[in-house]
């Protein structure tokens, strides 16, 4: 057996293992969530372009991919993303990365049933993102960032009909520039919200929300 030497130039040496070989079977885990009993996980898909899949693993160890192509479950919200989906009795609310609308998945394993409007262009888009349902109201509750309008986003938490209305949603709170971590307490609703953003993340506000209401109170700190 004989082979050849090969000299090139420092840093122009073409090497067999390339970057796309090394990531094509890379499947990345995330945001595991418990509900009756069963466990979901998000999986990231190099080789399917990237998408985002939400994986039920049933009591038998069973993996049954939930959300289906072309579907892919991931939001732009804040632009780094995050907590694009929730599940609830076996129903999987989701963000679809393609328009950004919120979608029910059914656990009968139906299509997707989309719960807000189509975006009146790609560039214009309602994004959402952080959802926990309400299940006493039937609603999702979450954060919403609006590019609807163009220009500079507008934020809130807002409230989404899971009936189908096809609404971009009820603003339960706004006014802030940033909004995260919606989550529902006996009495109402809870938000967490920065107003006026720095480079430093000063003047942060933490409010509270009633159902209903704008919102009741907001105790402002600063870094």
């Amino acid at each position: 057996m004989s082979s050849s030497a090969k000299t090139a130039p420092y840093g122009s040496w073409k090497s067999p293992i390339t970057s796309d070989l090394i990531v094509a079977q890379s499947i990345s885990l995330s945001d595991v969530r418990l509900d009756g009993g069963q466990i979901y996980w998000l999986e990231g898909r190099p080789q399917e372009q990237g998408r985002s899949v939400v994986v039920r693993a049933d009591a038998d160890g069973r993996r049954i991919d939930v959300t289906p192509a072309p579907s892919n479950v991931r939001t732009r919200v804040h632009e780094y993303g995050g907590g694009a989906w929730t599940v609830w009795d076996g129903t999987i609310y989701f963000s679809n990365f393609a328009d950004g609308r919120l979608y029910r998945q059914a656990p009968d394993g139906s299509a997707p049933r989309p719960l807000t409007p189509e975006p009146p262009a790609r560039d214009r888009q309602w994004r959402f993102a952080d959802g926990v349902i309400d299940q006493r109201r039937n609603r999702w509750i979450g954060v919403r960032e609006d590019h609807s309008l163009g220009g500079e986003p507008v934020n809130a938490i807002v409230a989404v009909d899971l009936g189908g209305d096809r609404e971009p949603g009820h603003v339960l709170a706004r006014g802030h520039d940033f909004y995260a971590s919606p989550r529902l307490s006996p009495d109402g609703t809870g938000s967490h919200g920065w107003r006026g953003i720095t480079p430093t993340c000063r003047g942060t506000a933490r409010c509270s929300t009633l159902p209903t209401s704008a919102p009741k109170a907001c105790q402002l700190s600063r870094a």
